[in-house]
């Protein structure tokens, strides 16, 4: 079976898996999405979750964020992992934000990416959750372990990954094809041991026998 083929029917299959798939993060604005994200760099979107309510009641706007001090909103995430970075990054994204794109996140791979903690797969989270734009794939490292059990890749660098998925998947199914991964890696096909009494693609997983 060809590799377009393959994720054409590997899509189909995750869509009537999980029909409510989107971004795991809960976020009610823009900004807070990309506090999200930034946090979710080496953390699991579980803990982020937990952590996002009590702050995200706090900073309401892009502007308190920019105008906290720096220890009190390190402290605010000091169960998240590598969290004094983190702090950082938020705080300097948002004077950015605020400086540079008129309080809005910006909307292209390019202007993400010049803000501080923001990374080409946290870029292609937000443009795709956000704005509804497909300019890569996002890859972590469910998406790049998934695609190569499924046989999508043989890559293990995930910008290579992420070229290989594009290749093969149509454009306006990018962030779609990350998120049902995504889902999946979670639920079923766990790192150390795949469930493969519930994998919806087990017959058709090349890796079936691991």
């Amino acid at each position: 079976m060809g590799r377009k083929k393959a994720v054409s029917g590997i899509m189909l299959r995750l869509r009537k898996e999980y029909p409510e798939f989107r971004t795991a993060l809960h976020y009610r604005s823009d900004f807070e999405l990309l506090v999200a994200a930034i946090l979710s760099a080496q953390s699991t979107d579980a803990h982020v979750n937990k952590v996002t309510p009590g702050l995200f009641g706090k900073y309401r706007s892009v502007k308190d964020y920019a105008d906290a001090p720096l220890e009190e909103l390190q402290k605010d995430l000091s169960s998240i992992n590598f969290y004094r970075t983190k702090a950082k990054n938020i705080q300097n994204s948002a004077r950015a934000v605020i400086e540079q794109f008129h309080s809005r996140v910006p909307k292209s791979m390019a202007e993400l990416t010049s803000l501080p903690g923001i990374a080409r797969k946290t870029a292609n989270v937000l443009l795709s959750g956000l704005y509804g734009i497909n300019e890569g794939i996002a890859v972590d490292t469910h998406v790049k372990r998934l695609a190569y059990r499924l046989g999508l890749t043989r890559e293990e660098d995930p910008v290579k990954v992420e070229a290989d998925l594009m290749s093969i998947t149509p454009r306006e199914e990018w962030g779609d094809l990350s998120h049902l991964l995504i889902f999946h890696g979670r639920k079923v096909c766990h790192a150390k041991k795949p469930e493969h009494s519930k994998c919806v693609l087990y017959d058709i997983c090349p890796s079936r026998d691991i």
